[in-house]
């Protein structure tokens, strides 16, 4: 019994270094795929660490990638995750461990001479916990494995998450500069409205539009506050920030449309070989497999305690010897538990299937729908914004030369806004659909090699 405790230690520190190794694993897969870093804030000096680096990065411009760094970093629901990890190392460390020997004492005393107890000592061991301890950490590492996966699969999820409500907010804070700018154009021109309605110019109803229009431009400029604080705020939930941690400042556009997108011929295939959360199914799978064989393996061996037992009887005379218990698998022996994780086997494929069919849909969305916001943004750059562009010039150069009147320059001015909307909105939703591909194919896409 004592090499049980002697072999305890070591265990101990295999087990460590199974979950030190997971979580290396995890980290180095995080970093080349999203090309950030992730921390287990697991003890004080750890979290100081974290949350100095987490201040470096607030004090500098937000991008999606440092806003993605903060989150993956910080993010308190991803820190809960990672404890995912810790429970299975448990279950790891108990599936390694040999049952505790029984000891049983049964001391009985004679009603008649001699007086002398008669006591019965045991202590037994399951023999063949000694062969299911390997079988059992077998399941138990497959598990290990599955909730490192899926801590994986959650830190990519968050990534693609702060990535969508940061384009979110970029867009939006565009949209409130350009439309400042109309509501800066409305006020002079509802001023100079107001003199040549004063002057008899004008008509009441063109003076009413006029300041109709100077009044939608201020109702806009509160919606898009609203919604640049609600997008805020969605954004420092991602990245668990509170208190001055707030007040940080995001770079003022979005990116520029690259040059060209990745191709996306070998998307499918790649997200099915990348996807940590099939990969955490599939480890799942595993373990079934593995718990079905070992059932089916000894589902006719019940416990075997070996052990030894020693009687003082009352003559004083001591019997010593071994002692054997064995279980009969006379009723049950494993139907129930065969069938059960035959069942969950089944169920375990027709996920994995499931999964399968699901991803490649997601990545054919994502793509197509990269490719055609890709379409809308030139078709804005190249054509609808300079028209508008052009437009609002030479109606700018009539209303000087007196041709046309505030009204029609707001109204130009008011038509390039919208165009210049519809371009941020595309690109927002290009982005939106690259940060979706990358969520879908299970990485940074510029990562897919075509042979």
């Amino acid at each position: 019994m004592k090499s049980q405790y002697l072999l305890l230690p070591a265990l101990l520190l295999l087990c460590a270094a199974a979950r030190a190794q997971s979580i290396s694993d995890l980290q180095a897969t995080i970093n080349q795929r999203t090309g950030s870093d992730v921390e287990w804030r697991k003890d004080a000096a750890t979290d100081d660490a974290v949350s100095r680096e987490v201040n470096a990065l607030l004090h500098r411009t937000l991008t999606a990638d440092t806003a993605v760094q903060i989150a993956l970093l910080n993010n308190r629901d991803l820190q809960a995750i990672f404890e995912s990890i810790g429970i299975a190392n448990a279950d790891l460390i108990e599936a390694g461990l040999l049952r505790n020997p029984v000891f049983a004492a049964s001391p009985r005393f004679p009603n008649s001479p001699p007086f002398n107890p008669d006591v019965e000592l045991s202590v037994a061991q399951d023999f063949l916990d000694l062969i299911m301890v390997p079988l059992r950490k077998k399941v138990a590492r497959q598990e290990l494995t599955r909730a490192s996966l899926m801590a994986g699969d959650a830190i990519l999820k968050l990534a693609a998450d702060t990535k969508t409500a940061f384009y979110q907010l970029q867009a939006q804070e565009q949209l409130l500069a350009a439309t400042k700018s109309l509501d800066e154009a409305g006020a002079a021109a509802l001023q100079l409205s107001s003199r040549q309605h004063d002057a008899g110019t004008i008509s009441d109803l063109d003076l009413a539009n006029q300041q109709a229009a100077f009044s939608q431009s201020k109702l806009n400029l509160i919606a898009a506050q609203i919604e640049i604080d609600s997008d805020r705020e969605k954004l420092n939930r991602l990245m668990s920030l509170s208190g001055d941690q707030t007040d940080w400042h995001s770079a003022e556009e979005l990116p520029h449309l690259p040059s060209a997108d990745p191709s996306p011929r070998h998307f499918e295939a790649a997200a099915l070989s990348q996807r940590l959360d099939l990969a955490a199914t599939e480890a799942e799978w595993s373990g079934v497999v593995q718990a079905l064989g070992i059932t089916k393996t000894y589902r006719y061996v019940g416990t075997m305690e070996l052990g030894v037992d020693t009687e003082n009887q009352t003559d004083n005379q001591r019997i010593t010897g071994p002692t054997l218990q064995l279980e009969l698998p006379v009723f049950n022996h494993g139907q129930g538990r065969i069938a059960r994780l035959q069942s969950q086997l089944r169920e375990v494929e027709r996920r994995i299937e499931a999964q399968a069919a699901d991803i490649r849909s997601e990545v054919r969305e994502a793509s197509a729908r990269a490719a055609a916001q890709r379409k809308l943004v030139l078709y804005y750059q190249d054509e609808l914004c300079p028209e508008r562009k052009r437009i609002l010039d030479l109606t700018s150069v009539q209303y000087n030369s007196m041709l046309k009147g505030g009204y029609d320059l707001v109204l130009a001015k008011q038509n390039e806004l919208d165009s210049e909307r519809g371009l941020i909105e595309a690109l927002r939703d290009y982005w939106i659909a690259r940060a979706d591909l990358e969520r879908a194919t299970g990485g940074k896409t510029s990562r897919i090699v075509t042979p």
